[in-house]
């Protein structure tokens, strides 16, 4: 097979977003080629350039969402109205107009849409095919025009009410927004010798990377497959919290629209877990096309310490991930001053790295409230304190490695407010370690009784949880050694290659046959037709042994004939 993997801002660039497991995936299905197209964030990103790539990687095609691209398009009077219909027409759902109250385009087909779905994708795919008639829409999307349309469309009757508030800052913040959202529709990746040549697309994420798969999907035919390990309405909802109300509520629609189409047109879509899917499932997500790939984990790191687990400090307690607010390290410092209450031996080791200033921020202040909450102690008068919190990265002399971070305690916690798939969760059981979590994202889910677990922001049923492991050495061995099994058998690498490998034949399978395959010579290439075609044969009547035997009837009745039949080239 030949797969089209699409990117936004991941692989194969060496910084970004679902880099490692794409790296993973495409390495271990060494039998089939993958074209890449990927759309890079930011001119660093590029700047530090690209992982090095499996010999199976056939080409490697990239275009930046992080800069505008001047296409030098400019469009005649009949392509600037056809423009600002369906413009017009996708900031109308935006802003939920009803149809034709913004004056924009009713429908491309016979019948007019009637659903907001339908209204999107008609303005959607007609922007795309102007865009591909024109050469791309790049000025066009950045023009006053665009703005007008938006703002017609905000101030039209019908306009719910955080659309009618926005004022001219909220309308070009929005503009911006869209015109780098639909950056793909002016990408010439869509014809014969492009997305067109594959077998399948399969976008690593939703949002951006699904738009170019939908769109060769509209041109060419070719079936789509979406993987999403975190949804991108979700994201936004999380990181645009302080955004006008105007500017929230628009990009969520065109968020939420996107991903319905995506999910609408895809053959299957993926996620890693049940809360992910919970969010698919709201945004229009048929279940029937609904799979669940966790996320591979390569185990082979851990493996040395998931198999000594008594060479852990039984008094020390491990958080290791990311330092940020979403973390809540308060919480966990809350937590640790109780436990050290009912086990004064116990020690706590926050193992990770801040993640921009304001994970620094944030590391000063748990750094501030670990002093104040725990004193220097000190054996005598004369000698240095000791604080039972330290703070350190993967890389010193004592933590080389992630594995020697789980190594070093006993229990590894998790207080986050907010995870997608807790990958340092998985970690911990592959070291064999018993865990306290906090019951958020998916946590439940990979835990599975495996761990304890507790409501988020509760210092006192955190420390509660700690001091039952702490206390029960046999309680530790039992969930350490579940959780490595669970681990094992649901979180490798392995087992994801090959759940994403399954669901590529399933797909190509039912597939229609696009294009006859030739080789070398010019001649048609045996087996490059879908498993769904038929071999041209007729079948004879069955023996009467067949039916004496209790074969089945209807084949001593009538002859039975293949149906479509596809020519079969010699020798094959």
């Amino acid at each position: 097979m030949r797969i089209g993997l699409l990117t936004e801002g991941g692989y194969p660039y060496v910084s970004g977003d679902a880099r490692l497991w794409c790296d993973r995936l495409v390495r271990g299905l060494a039998q089939h080629e993958f074209d890449v197209y990927a759309l890079s964030r930011s001119e660093h990103q590029e700047d530090e350039g690209w992982v090095p790539l499996s010999p199976n990687v056939r080409r490697v095609r990239t275009a930046p969402l992080w800069m505008a691209e001047d296409d030098e398009v400019a469009l005649g009077r009949r392509a600037r109205r056809r423009f600002t219909e369906y413009f017009a027409e996708l900031a109308a759902v935006l802003c939920g107009v009803d149809e034709g109250a913004s004056g924009a385009v009713r429908s491309l087909s016979e019948g007019a849409p009637t659903s907001e779905a339908d209204r999107f994708a008609t303005a959607l795919y007609g922007l795309a095919e102007l865009a591909r008639e024109e050469g791309g829409l790049a000025g066009a999307l950045r023009s006053e025009a665009a703005v007008r349309a938006l703002e017609r469309a905000c101030r039209a009757p019908g306009a719910h009410r955080a659309a009618r508030e926005a004022r001219v800052p909220d309308l070009l913040a929005v503009a911006a927004h869209l015109e780098r959202a639909l950056r793909p529709l002016s990408l010439d990746w869509y014809e014969d010798d492009g997305l067109g040549a594959v077998d399948l697309c399969h976008a690593a994420s939703g949002g951006a990377a699904a738009l170019p798969g939908l769109l060769a999907r509209h041109f060419t035919g070719v079936p789509l497959m979406v993987t999403e390990y975190g949804v991108r309405l979700r994201t936004h909802y999380l990181t645009a919290p302080d955004a006008p109300p105007a500017v929230r509520s628009l990009v969520a629609a065109f968020e939420g629209r996107l991903a319905t189409e995506a999910y609408t047109r895809a053959e299957f879509v993926t996620t890693g877990n049940s809360h992910t899917r919970r969010w698919q499932e709201r945004c229009g997500a048929d279940r029937a096309k609904l799979r669940t790939v966790h996320p591979g984990m390569d185990a082979r790191p851990f493996a040395a310490v998931g198999e000594s687990p008594d060479c852990a400090d039984p008094d020390t307690l491990v958080w290791v991930g990311r330092v940020e607010p979403a973390k809540d390290l308060v919480s966990l410092l809350h937590a640790f001053a109780e436990v050290r209450k009912r086990e004064p031996r116990t020690r706590l080791r926050i193992v990770g790295a801040p993640t921009g200033p304001e994970g620094a921020a944030y590391l000063d202040h748990c750094r501030t409230l670990a002093a104040q909450l725990f004193p220097d102690e000190a054996d005598g008068p004369h000698l240095a304190g000791d604080n039972p919190v330290s703070f350190e990265e993967i890389g010193g002399p004592e933590l080389p490695g992630v594995a020697d971070a789980y190594a070093s305690g006993a229990v590894t916690v998790l207080s986050s407010v907010v995870e997608g798939f807790p990958a340092g969760l998985v970690e911990a059981m592959l070291c064999g370690r018993a865990t306290v979590s906090t019951d958020v994202g998916a946590v439940v889910e990979i835990i599975g009784g495996t761990g304890l677990v507790v409501p988020p922001r509760n210092p006192q049923a955190l420390a509660q949880a700690c001091v039952a492991l702490l206390r029960d050495p046999q309680r530790r061995a039992r969930l350490g050694a579940a959780a490595r099994a669970r681990a094992l058998e649901l979180f490798t690498v392995e087992q994801n290659i090959e759940a994403f490998h399954g669901i590529y034949l399933e797909i190509v399978s039912h597939a229609p046959v696009r294009r006859v395959l030739l080789d070398g010579a010019g001649a048609p290439l045996p087996f490059a037709v879908p498993a769904e075609a038929h071999v041209p044969v007729r079948w004879t009547a069955a023996s009467p042994r067949l039916t004496a035997r209790g074969g089945p009837g209807w084949a001593a009745d009538r002859p039975v004939r293949a149906t479509s039949p596809v020519p079969t080239p010699e020798g094959a």
